[in-house]
């Protein structure tokens, strides 16, 4: 299996976090066989498109919640990552159990 777990909808409250909030947060490596999705659906024409990452961030979000961490955006660069044969994925993580402060880079 790809990822750790697949499931429908997010498990952890609202983290209130804009985009500005999401791009404090420095990237890092996540494991894609420590991951859990947050959706049953991958849009397969997102998954095909080379220019997917023209709107938006570059890298996925995550959300480590109660010691899982949870793939929030970011389902069809997960995918490209695992057809390239890679098991890991860059991506902004935000720890709800740090202040968001502390995570900043």
């Amino acid at each position: 299996m790809i990822f750790k777990g697949v499931r429908e909808g997010k498990p952890y409250p609202d983290h209130g976090l804009s985009y500005r909030d999401w791009s404090r947060i420095p990237p890092r490596q996540l494991r894609l066989d420590e991951l859990v999705t947050t959706t049953t659906v991958l849009a397969l024409d997102r998954l095909l498109s080379e220019d997917s990452t023209f709107y938006g961030d570059l890298f996925p979000h995550a959300v480590r919640w109660r010691g899982v961490v949870y793939l929030e955006d970011g389902l069809h660069r997960a995918v490209r990552a695992a057809l390239r044969n890679r098991i890991v994925l860059h991506a902004r993580l935000f720890d709800m159990d740090v202040p968001l402060a502390a995570q900043q880079g």
